[in-house]
């Protein structure tokens, strides 16, 4: 072969293969904006949650829409709105009856006003501790107040944890039941709530979340009750430096869907978002027991004052709140003994 030939032979092989890279490119974006058409969403749907986007809660939330959205190969996306952008616990569950919002995760003492049973799960020192909380839950008993929701315009999803709840306040700590006689503790708009307040001779004053920084600042309220996370992430220990751990509540919370939104959905849909569900919701325990653990820190540091009820005193506050259990569980006294049971196999 002489070297013109060579030449030419060179030159063709340059061409051919930039030609055969061209080609792949080409065939490489086709395929990419195939995929893209291929994955546009079949369901664009709305997660309502009050807490900041660094809550365990919110966190959970945005886990579960990227563990859809993975297991629906993006047929399904779920848009999460933290900081009540779309209103307050009630405000949401009113929308999400008629389908107006698609998903929450809302808290017992808002739903048990609708459903009445619920009280039972969050009666005043029930658990023994989180554990015995957690094994009633997840065990026959959670299933059996799952099935409240029957026919009612919401699905349950999940059990989420909110910790043990406490006092806090302004002016002075809680060392003794006499200490919260005449002040005014915020309480979330639940008439168990208001009725556990007034058992402890303290004034309730029903307020939504985001506005109880304010009422603590301007002298509104003396004190409200919350847990850890809560208390730190939405710095109520700037006005009220005085914490409590009286582990009064624990109320466990629930990850909803709408009906209308559940039953619009092929069930292939439906199978996949109850399992991402349940995995957020073991997602968010283990987010949930890691954030008590810092925000508990983090307030030493920050110079809260945290004190624990003497023995004595916590009997005084059990029993203050016969009364509460008199109104609420008079019809449902076997599945207190039966909760109250779980707490005896530690």
């Amino acid at each position: 072969m002489d070297r013109a030939m060579i030449r030419n032979w060179k030159k063709w092989t340059v061409l051919l293969t930039a030609g055969a890279a061209v080609l792949a490119a080409a065939a490489c974006i086709y395929t990419q904006k195939k995929a893209r058409l291929d994955a546009q969403p079949e369901f664009v749907l709305t997660y309502a949650e009050n807490q900041t986007e660094d809550y365990p809660t919110t966190k959970a939330a945005f886990y579960f829409a990227q563990l859809v959205a993975e297991r629906t190969g993006g047929k399904v996306e779920i848009q999460i709105h933290p900081d009540s952008a779309l209103g307050d616990e009630l405000a949401v569950m009113e929308q999400m009856e008629f389908g107006g919002i698609d998903f929450t995760r809302v808290s017992l003492a808002t739903l048990a006003d609708i459903f009445p049973k619920l009280n039972v799960l969050q009666m005043p020192f029930l658990y023994k501790d989180s554990a015995h909380m957690w094994r009633v839950l997840d065990g026959e008993l959670g299933d059996l107040f799952m099935a409240e929701f029957d026919a009612s315009p919401f699905m349950p999803l999940s059990w989420y944890d909110a910790g043990a709840r406490c006092f806090y306040t302004t002016e002075k700590p809680v060392d003794q039941l006499e200490d919260l006689r005449g002040m005014r503790i915020r309480v979330a708009e639940s008439s168990l709530m208001e009725d556990v307040i007034t058992a402890l001779d303290a004034v309730p004053v029903p307020m939504a979340f985001d506005q109880v920084y304010q009422a603590l600042e301007t002298g509104q309220i003396d004190g409200a009750e919350n847990n850890w996370p809560s208390y730190e992430a939405m710095r109520h220990y700037r006005p009220a430096p005085y914490f409590t751990e009286d582990e009064h509540l624990r109320i466990p919370e629930m990850q909803l869907i709408s009906r209308k939104t559940w039953e619009k959905l092929p069930q292939e849909y439906q199978e996949i978002i109850l399992s991402c569900a349940h995995e957020s919701a073991r997602y968010q325990r283990r987010l949930w027991s890691e954030r008590v653990r810092t925000a508990r820190r983090n307030m030493e540091e920050a110079d809260v004052s945290a004190t624990v009820l003497a023995p004595g005193e916590r009997e005084k506050f059990i029993s203050a709140m016969q009364p509460v259990y008199d109104t609420y569980c008079a019809d449902y006294e076997d599945l207190v003994e039966a909760i109250r049971a779980l707490g005896a196999e530690d």
